[in-house]
C-alpha cells in the first residue's frame, strides 16, 4: 500500500549534458501531472507522461525538468574554408599590388565572424529524450520508495484503528443478548408489580420481548461490520492501488454503525458505537492519503 504523497529525484549525464528531474506528488482523486521544463522539449512531453502514469495510478504529479550543457560541449566553431582560402588569397594580391607585407595569420581569420562562426552544439532528440528518461526513472524509483514508507505508516495507523473497532464489535455482540434478557426481566417485573397477586400472561410477555429482540438486533450489522473490517485488512497488505476501496469500506462501515446506534436500546452499546465511529472517521481521513 502507497501513499499518494512523495517526492523523487533523478539526475542523468551524457557527452557534457545533464539532466535533472524531480517530481513531487500529493492527494488528489484521480491521476493528473504537470510538466515545467526549457523549451525545446515538449518531444519528449509525451513519453514522460507515459512513464509517470506506470508509477502513479492516483494523486497529481508535479515533474520540473532541468538541463545543463557544459560551456566545452554547448558549442562548437564552424569554418568556412572557401572564405577563408579567398580571403587570403585577395590578402596576397593586395600585398604583391601595393608591395605591403602580407602578414595574415589564422588568429586574425579566426576573429572574422563570417569566416568562424560559433554555434550551439545539437543534441539528437532521441539523445536527449533518453536522457531525461534516465532522470525521470530515478526520481520515480525515489518516489516510489517514498510513497511505500508513508504507505506503510498510514497502513500501521489504520491497522491499529481495526484492532480498536474489533474489540468495540465484540464488546457490542457480547452486550446485545443481555439487552433483551434485561428487558424481559424489567417487563416481568412491571406487570407483575401492576397485577399484584394475579398471574401475569407469560404469552404476551413472550410476544411482546420476542418483539423487541427483534426491534434491536443487531446480528447481521455485527456481522457485516465484521466482514468489512476483515476485507479492508487485506487490503492493507495489497500491492495495488487500493485507497478508492478504502473510501468504500469506511462508507459501508460508517454505514453499520449508524444503524447499531440506531437500534441500540442500551447506554454500553451506545458507547462502543461512539467509539466506532470515531475510529471509522480517522480511519477516513487517512484513507484520503492512499493511492
Amino acid at each position: 500500500m502507497r501513499s499518494m504523497t512523495g517526492y523523487g529525484k533523478g539526475t542523468a549525464s551524457s557527452d557534457g549534458r545533464t539532466m535533472t528531474v524531480e517530481i513531487k506528488t500529493v492527494n488528489h482523486k484521480f491521476f493528473d501531472w504537470g510538466m515545467k521544463m526549457p523549451k525545446g522539449f515538449l518531444f519528449a512531453e509525451d513519453d514522460a507522461k507515459k512513464e509517470v502514469a506506470k508509477v502513479v495510478a492516483r494523486g497529481h504529479a508535479d515533474v520540473f525538468l532541468t538541463y545543463r550543457e557544459e560551456a566545452g560541449k554547448a558549442a562548437e566553431y564552424r569554418v568556412d574554408a572557401e572564405l577563408a582560402s579567398k580571403y587570403v588569397a585577395t590578402a596576397s594580391g593586395l600585398a604583391s599590388l601595393t608591395g605591403v607585407p602580407c602578414d595574415v595569420t589564422a588568429t586574425a581569420l579566426m576573429k572574422n565572424p563570417d569566416i568562424v562562426t560559433l554555434e550551439a552544439a545539437e543534441a539528437d532528440d532521441e539523445e536527449l529524450k533518453a536522457l531525461l528518461l534516465a532522470a525521470l526513472g530515478e526520481a520515480l524509483d525515489g518516489l516510489v520508495a517514498m510513497r511505500e514508507r508513508e504507505g506503510a505508516a498510514l497502513a500501521a495507523d489504520i491497522s491499529a484503528k481495526l484492532d480498536s473497532m474489533s474489540a468495540s464489535l465484540a464488546k457490542i455482540e457480547a452486550t446485545a443478548p443481555e439487552v433483551v434478557t434485561d428487558y424481559r426481566n424489567k417487563l416481568t417485573a412491571r406487570i407483575t408489580e401492576a397485577l399484584g397477586s394475579a398471574v401475569p400472561d407469560m404469552a404476551r410477555i413472550a410476544t411482546e420481548v420476542a418483539l423487541f429482540a427483534d426491534k434491536c438486533a443487531v446480528d447481521e450489522e455485527i456481522s457485516r461490520l465484521g466482514a468489512h473490517i476483515k476485507a479492508m485488512r487485506g487490503y492493507l497488505k495489497a500491492d495495488g492501488p487500493v485507497g478508492r476501496k478504502l473510501d468504500f469500506l469506511v462508507q459501508e462501515m460508517n454505514r453499520e454503525a449508524n444503524t447499531i446506534g440506531s437500534k441500540a436500546n442500551d447506554l454500553r452499546i451506545t458507547e462502543e458505537v461512539l467509539a466506532l465511529k470515531n475510529d471509522i472517521e480517522k480511519i477516513r481521513e487517512q484513507a484520503q492519503n492512499v493511492e
